[in-house]
């Protein structure tokens, strides 16, 4: 199984990264809608696909306006966004306000079922995490792979979330901030780089990249990745565009 990640700076995007967007191809599934969803129909190989939203801080559901391009031209049949019904009924009542976008989208609203199948025999399922106003993490157990998706909170080795991405294959952790910007990264909610690595560690995955890089970053080592290798030595740094198999 692939996952492309299409956007991989937080807050937001900058010259070579676009925020939070995750897609897998071969599912129809899309983890968080940010500015990198526009590259969703470059890849698109189904005619149906379910976006699954963490929360709905701008940098995580602005790329929902950009469903018209994402549906141009293409297969696609069914567009359905899921998340928590308090995010949904933000979306619709500030995001999609007539005075920010005037037309409704090409999609329809699930509330977040505690778990969904996916595929023909996979199947998601979310957790919570701690930040301001609220925050999901999701882990996707498939035939042959499994992966978690934690984005949007501050890593702690005794966190409850750790238990449910235990053994996954891949674990996408967001870390916005290094290590000497821990005040920071816990006043906004936040992961910097130590915790993410020792979350990893505890939780036994086999594979760690991180996400949600800080966008003011856009040369070399945003996070200091010797820190976190350190602790878990199969760490990387996620990138645009990159494709991962698990």
């Amino acid at each position: 199984m692939r996952i492309v990640l299409l956007g991989t700076a937080g807050y937001h995007p900058n010259a070579r990264r676009h925020t939070a967007c995750f897609l897998l191809p071969e599912l129809g599934v899309v983890l968080d809608a940010g500015t990198g969803m526009f590259r969703v129909r470059e890849w698109l190989q189904t005619t149906e696909l379910d976006i699954f939203l963490s929360h709905v801080h701008l940098d995580h559901c602005f790329g929902l306006s950009f469903l018209f391009d994402v549906k141009k031209d293409t297969p696609l049949a069914r567009v359905s966004v899921h998340a928590a019904p308090d995010k949904l009924r933000a979306i619709n009542a500030h995001l999609l306000d007539e005075q920010l976008f005037p037309v409704a989208l090409p999609c329809d609203y699930r509330e977040l079922a505690h778990e969904t199948r996916v595929g023909r025999d996979g199947r998601l399922s979310w957790f919570p995490l701690a930040h301001p106003c609220g925050s999901v993490g999701y882990r996707l157990d498939l035939p042959g792979g499994s992966l978690a998706y934690v984005t949007d909170t501050t890593a702690a080795v005794d966190a409850p979330y750790v238990d449910a991405i235990r053994g996954v294959d891949l674990l996408l952790h967001e870390c916005n901030f290094t290590d000497a910007e821990r005040e920071l990264a816990v006043r906004t909610g936040h992961s910097h780089t130590t915790p993410v690595a020792q979350v990893a560690a505890a939780a036994g995955v086999k594979r760690l990249v991180l996400i949600h890089l800080n966008p003011l970053v856009e040369e070399g080592d945003p996070v200091g990745l010797d820190v976190a290798r350190a602790i878990f030595p199969n760490t990387e740094l996620g990138f645009d565009n990159q494709v991962i198999e698990f």
